[in-house]
């Protein structure tokens, strides 16, 4: 088994990078395919500002703190980015981050509003799964002209979450059209799953996974996992990484497949009643 690396700041540097990355390739192809939206992102501090619309979860910052210590001018900037496009003002932060961050949220009136689990792991080009696989299931990177394919099949897999239908189409189009990796699983020539992979320098990201209801429980999603590491790394990646929610299913998948927790996250949202700045 490769060592995991220990999870202190230079990991956690290069784990929130992956990720800031990943969105800002999603917000540049939701640009172009939507460019009513107004999609953008600028860098300030080392963090990643992300808009990708009003109410969007894409938007808000990551990196926060991570790469230098944050100054109140750098939050005016970050805040104003999103106000003048009517959007709240949300902060995904790192437990490791400079305790400036930490600081300054307190005194402008941030309230922590959820909660997101860190994963990782080493991965090899040997890497093997603990798991016995479907064979009768085929994972391959989709081709050009199968993007509206990749979504259709994400979005079926997705079709439970009604309340938000609406953006997880858009989110499968944007996601396919992307500079991120986007794989399909496929029973006898039938696609029935999707998954995702960013590569940022070493690091993979591991997201967008999807399994439509009539094919789960047949070995889809490990099908994706396990051929999406083994790509990684024959692209030079050492560190994969995924977020899930504390306590669920997705969690506890990860961990039966080798990841480990590196940390806990916090995302903040601004409370304009608290903060008169």
């Amino acid at each position: 088994m490769d060592q995991y690396p220990f999870a202190d700041i230079d990991l956690a540097r290069r784990l929130e990078r992956t990720e800031a990355r990943g969105n800002a390739n999603f917000v540049e192809a939701r640009a172009e395919a939507f460019p009513d939206v107004g999609a953008t992102w600028i860098e300030v501090a080392g963090a990643y500002a992300l808009f990708d619309g009003a109410g969007s979860p894409v938007t808000q910052t990551f990196g926060l703190g991570m790469f230098q210590p944050v100054e109140e001018t750098d939050l005016d900037q970050i805040e104003e980015f999103y106000r003048s496009r009517g959007a709240e003002v949300f902060h995904e932060v790192c437990p490791l981050a400079d305790q400036s961050v930490f600081t300054l949220i307190g005194e402008r009136g941030y309230k922590p509003v959820e909660f997101s689990n860190v994963l990782y792991q080493p991965i090899s080009m040997d890497l093997r799964l603990q798991a016995t696989r479907n064979e009768n299931i085929k994972v391959r990177l989709i081709e050009k002209d199968e993007v509206e394919l990749w979504a259709d099949t994400a979005f079926e897999g997705w079709s439970e979450f009604t309340e938000i239908a609406d953006f997880l189409r858009d989110l499968g189009r944007v996601t396919a059209r992307s500079k991120s990796l986007a794989f399909i699983a496929e029973l006898e020539g039938k696609p029935i799953a999707t998954g995702a992979l960013t590569i940022a320098g070493d690091v993979a990201l591991l997201a967008g996974a999807s399994t439509v209801p009539t094919a789960r429980r047949q070995g889809a999603q490990l099908a994706l996992l396990e051929e999406r590491l083994r790509y990684a790394a024959t692209r030079g990646c050492t560190v994969a990484m995924m977020v899930t929610l504390p306590g669920s299913g997705s969690q506890r998948n990860a961990e039966r497949h080798g990841f480990r927790i590196a940390y806990t996250r916090t995302k903040w949202k601004q409370d304009l009643q608290d903060f008169t700045g």
